[in-house]
């Protein structure tokens, strides 16, 4: 194997949750431009299969499948279902999340249960579904979505910023543990990115020029610049490399 051959997906079957619109199908458009058979699971079944058709026409290999994170028992099956179809399980990219902005005393049950359940629960059970996949291989990447709540807290975001550094410390030990099988879990901590999910803060221009005025790179993301790390936490590159969040985040966190 060459040195550039290391970064390479191609061939490689990928599950991406939450893939129906955003940063999700970003990453399963990026993962399939790279060569990579892509799964689009989303609760929001006929986007997910919009996403695997924009792949298809563009040359990718993909499918469009319903996923709900928060039911065990069902991403087990699907996940076991493509792997005895595909032959394998390589990558799976945990991003399916939801928020409710609220003020943390105004926080209801059902507000609390339903972010916790597919953010922190969620990323828990899917990625312990992929890890008994993988450990049979002996090999697999798991890459986890994290978020600047992952690292600082947000006003009106009390419970996702705690799901949110709930993931950074389940990929650790996840890690930890699943080293031995030549599986790496990794995150990736993405800044601001203008989505579906976050078009509320973008909304109110006082929001919006807090966000904007602390980005040093001087622009919002977008999801072509996730990418390169997406590739490389996939791909035999990142080997070495395990229990790590990256924040891509135009530097917003540095300053």
């Amino acid at each position: 194997m060459n040195f550039y051959d290391r970064f390479s997906v191609a061939g490689k079957v990928a599950v991406v949750t939450g893939a129906a619109r955003g940063l999700g199908k970003g990453y399963a458009l990026g993962l399939a431009s790279a060569g990579a058979i892509v799964l689009c699971g989303d609760v929001n079944e006929n986007n997910a299969r919009e996403t695997a058709e924009a792949i298809r026409a563009s040359g990718g290999q993909a499918e469009g499948l319903f996923l709900d994170v928060t039911h065990p028992g069902a991403v087990d099956a699907l996940f076991s279902d493509a792997a005895s179809r595909l032959g394998k399980l390589d990558i799976v990219v945990n991003n399916a999340g939801v928020e409710e902005i609220n003020d943390f005393v105004s926080v209801t049950e059902g507000q609390y249960d339903k972010i916790m359940s597919v953010n922190l629960r969620g990323v828990f059970f899917t990625a312990q579904a992929a890890a008994r996949i993988m450990m049979k291989q002996r090999r697999g990447k798991i890459v986890n979505i994290g978020s600047l709540g992952s690292a600082i807290g947000l006003a009106q975001s009390s419970v996702y910023c705690g799901a949110k550094g709930g993931v950074v410390q389940i990929t650790r030990t996840m890690a930890i543990e699943l080293a031995k099988y030549n599986i790496q879990v990794n995150a990736i901590g993405p800044g601001y990115f203008r989505t579906p999910m976050t078009e509320p803060f973008f909304q109110d221009p006082e929001h919006r020029r807090w966000i904007e005025e602390r980005i040093p790179a001087g622009r919002v993301g977008t999801a072509e610049d996730l990418l390169g790390t997406l590739v490389f936490l996939c791909s035999d590159a990142s080997n070495y490399l395990t229990g790590q969040i990256v924040y891509v985040d135009g530097g917003w966190l540095a300053s």
